[in-house]
């Protein structure tokens, strides 16, 4: 699973839907819809897989004055594209994903552009503008406005390092959006913000730096750079989106400035400053990992695609886990979550294929399943103990298990055919951990045997009994 924001927005209805069919040759025909609004037209999609685009200048006498959000989004069929001299906005993520578009020239009259008009265009080699307009120009094939203060879209076939000039301050959301070739990005100390997707998917990006500049980078940022080993953030960074470094599966640590008044940094971890809220874990650190007591968020996206992570431990003081912030953990098998959490958002756990037991220690917590399920697991089952409210036979659709082993004081306690052992007794099905510590004022416990109360009863036995002179033993999870 990848995921990408498309940044969608929620917009008023206009006034009604027409399609028009251009009189060009059969081979480049487009039926083209659109809505009609104070004598002007805006083009929404169209229909078909035709490889070229013409935008008419008008159409039943109407002027064509506008490309709409999202209008050709995914049009993997489009190689060229002309757009008509009436047109003078392009919405955001027009063109996201045409990814056989080799070349674009933005006619004079365009002097409204979205965020991203050009994302994910991996074969987008320039982006070419009038020399007469008014409102953007291009350097290099790169779109800026016309003063070059806004980088607005690097097309997404640029290869090699690419040096942002010095006069920009702002790198428009999704302005290197998957420019896949890319290996190094040069911001200069003239750059204050890095948009939403920013520089999201440069998956050849060896290395980045963050000048002290920079003061905001947003959601999603440098998301799926999947060979950034390492990034410092500076002091000056005191808003950082969502997810900004997430998906980066070979970053090993996240650095911050030690004078940042908004985030830190432990183990490579990071948080913000009073470790109050877990950002960003690292997805290229693998094994497990104990979020620090301090922790009472786990953030939005903070493991997300952490793919190496085998064990988490969430600790009593977390109340809320955010969304996707554990989605595609394909390591995890169980987790266990602390009666202190009160709060699991949307696709929390998505797509976690290994996850088999989600153990929870308190009442049912709210679960956010407005948009899809908390838990994406074919095979999980969550369990929950005596006492606690809340529960029914399912939770977020995953099947409930009471979870009630209980040790038995009776005939079955102590020595049997020269082993220690006792009957473990419980819901049927339920699978039990035995194991044991010699001292319980430092205990060490150990593993001892996984047994399964198959028809709600087993008989466990200590086999290594005789080589301790004493033994205390417990059961959990697996």
């Amino acid at each position: 699973m990848i995921k990408q924001s498309l940044g969608m927005r929620t917009m008023k209805p206009l006034p009604f839907l027409l399609l028009v069919l251009l009189a060009l040759p059969a081979a480049v025909q487009a039926q083209f819809t659109f809505t009609t609004n104070n004598g002007a037209i805006t083009i929404t999609g169209f229909t078909g897989n035709p490889t070229t685009l013409n935008i008419p200048n008008t159409t039943n006498g109407l002027p064509v004055t506008s490309i709409g959000n999202l209008a050709f989004a995914g049009k993997f069929n489009v190689t060229s594209v002309t757009i008509g001299t009436n047109v003078t906005s392009i919405g955001a993520n027009a063109f996201i994903g045409c990814s056989r578009l080799t070349g674009i020239t933005i006619p004079e009259s365009v002097t409204n552009f979205g965020y991203g008009p050009f994302a994910n265009c991996t074969k987008l080699t320039a982006i070419n503008v009038d020399i007469n307009n008014p409102a953007y120009t291009s350097v290099g094939g790169v779109l800026f406005n016309q003063g070059q203060t806004t980088l607005v879209q690097c097309p997404g076939a640029m290869t090699g390092s690419y040096i942002v000039p010095n006069s920009v301050i702002i790198i428009g959301n999704y302005s290197f959006d998957n420019c896949t070739n890319l290996t190094n990005i040069s911001i200069p100390s003239s750059v204050t913000s890095i948009g939403n997707d920013g520089v999201f998917g440069c998956r050849s990006l060896t290395s980045i730096t963050i000048p002290s500049s920079v003061t905001s980078i947003g959601t999603n940022a440098f998301n799926q750079c999947a060979i950034l080993t390492n990034v410092i953030i500076p002091y000056s960074v005191t808003n950082l989106g969502d997810g900004a470094f997430a998906s980066c599966t070979s970053l090993k640590a996240i650095s911050v400035d030690t004078n940042s008044p908004a985030y830190s940094s432990v183990g490579g971890v990071l948080f913000n400053q009073n470790q109050t809220l877990l950002i960003q874990y690292p997805a290229g650190i693998a094994g497990n990992y104990i979020i620090p007591n301090s922790v009472t968020t786990v953030g939005n996206d903070s493991f997300f695609l952490c793919s190496s992570l085998t064990g988490i431990t969430i600790p009593n003081t977390v109340s809320s886990i955010g969304e996707w912030a554990f989605a595609d953990c394909s390591g995890l098998t169980d987790v266990t979550i602390p009666n202190s959490v009160t709060n699991i958002e949307y696709e929390a756990f998505f797509n976690c294929p290994d996850l088999a037991g989600i153990y929870f220690l308190g009442n049912a917590p709210t679960a956010n399943t407005f948009v899809s399920q908390v838990f994406t697991a074919d095979n999980a089952t969550v369990y929950y103990l005596p006492g606690t409210t809340g529960w029914s036979s399912t939770f977020c659709q995953l099947p409930t298990v009471l979870w009630n082993p209980q040790a038995q004081n009776d005939a079955s306690f102590g020595m049997q055919t020269n082993q220690f052992g006792f009957n473990i007794t419980g819901t049927g099905g339920l699978v039990i951990v035995v194991e044991a510590s010699t001292n319980l004022s430092n205990p060490v416990w150990t593993p001892i045997a996984t047994n399964t109360l198959t028809s709600g009863s087993v008989y466990f036995s200590d086999p290594q009994w005789t080589n301790y002179p004493g033994r205390y033993y417990r059961l959990r999870s697996p």
